[in-house]
Order: structure tokens, then C-alpha cells, then sequence
């Protein structure tokens, strides 16, 4: 059995231009992987079902249909941040960047930044002021996609660093030499 210890050690290793923070970015970690939304009323488990609905309809391409489908859920249950996120999620299809910012901000707020919703809003968002040019705003919603547990924020915030990049190119291709028992060259 492995320790807190052996795995802070691995993760080093594995991650070495990752922050070593102690933070534990497992996207499947219990305190980060759900919102707060409080007490299950029928209002919660209609919008639930209709937030099911709507993003089926976008998964089959009818975008307009499931933002339509997902209002109707937040005017139901406006409390829940992944009504707003998800929607985002669907403006980002249309193109839409200022009505995805608009519901990115809300599902922040909601949240409180903290669980599955803030996680994904603010890689969501990171995503929108990166193609904005807004570098700053971008790296800082990624790193705190990150802290939340989101391993594509840890990816994406290693590309963006090119000497972490060009590094973890170069560890990647020694691991393949020692893994097809290639001999490394010493230069």
C-alpha cells in the first residue's frame, strides 16, 4: 500500500513541472466532483431532467433546441450552476462568446468557485480569454481549473509553458526508448 508520501514522490516525478502544492488534482476527487445544491426538491429533479434533455439535443447537433430546453430548466431551478455551465458549453457551439462568458460568470458565482461546475466554468472561460488574446485572465481561470481537480487544465497549463513543454517532450522520449529497452545516448 502506497502512502501520501509514495504518491506525493511519484506525482513529482510523473508531474515535474506541476505545481507540488499538495493539492490533489484527481478530477475524481469527492470534494471537488459535485456543487452544493443544497436540498433535493421537485423543481431540482425537474430541471435535472430537463438539463438531461437539453444536452441530448446538443449532442445531436440541435444547439439552438437544447439552450432553449436549458433556459426553461434555469427558470425552473436558477440556482444550479451547471444549468449555466452547460448552456455555456452550448453558446461556445454557437459561436457565441459573450452569452458563454455571461453563464461562465454565473456558474462561478453560484458555486462559489469550488466543485464540479466552477471546475469546468473556469477552463471553459480560460479557454474563451486565451482565443480573446487575454493571456492573464486565461492562465489564472486555468490554474484555478487546476486547483479544482481538472487534469486538462494541469495539460494545458504545461503546453503553455514552452520549457515544460520542450522538457516533458524530451522525458517523454527517453521513457519510450527505456520502455522499447532502446539504449539512451549520452550526448
Amino acid at each position: 500500500m502506497s502512502t501520501a508520501r509514495d504518491k506525493a514522490i511519484l506525482n513529482t516525478i510523473l508531474n515535474p513541472f506541476l505545481p507540488q502544492d499538495g493539492d490533489d488534482f484527481n478530477e475524481n476527487n469527492s470534494d471537488n466532483s459535485t456543487d452544493d445544491i443544497g436540498e433535493i426538491t421537485k423543481e431540482i429533479l425537474e430541471a435535472r431532467k430537463l438539463e438531461k434533455e437539453g444536452i441530448l439535443m446538443i449532442e445531436n447537433n440541435k444547439i439552438n433546441d437544447g439552450i432553449d430546453i436549458l433556459s426553461k430548466a434555469i427558470e425552473i431551478a436558477p440556482q444550479l450552476p451547471s444549468l449555466y455551465n452547460n448552456r455555456a458549453q452550448a453558446h461556445r457551439l454557437n459561436n457565441d462568446d459573450k452569452s458563454a462568458l455571461d453563464d461562465l460568470n454565473k456558474t462561478i458565482t453560484l458555486s462559489k468557485g469550488c466543485g464540479r461546475s466552477a471546475r469546468q466554468a473556469y477552463c471553459q472561460r480560460g479557454l474563451i480569454y486565451k482565443k480573446m488574446g487575454e493571456n492573464e485572465k486565461a492562465v489564472d481561470d486555468i490554474k484555478n481549473g487546476a486547483k479544482l481537480g481538472s487534469q486538462f487544465a494541469k495539460m494545458f497549463l504545461i503546453q503553455l509553458n514552452p520549457y515544460a513543454a520542450l522538457c516533458n517532450s524530451m522525458l517523454s522520449q527517453v521513457m519510450e526508448k527505456l520502455y522499447n529497452g532502446e539504449s539512451i545516448e549520452h550526448n
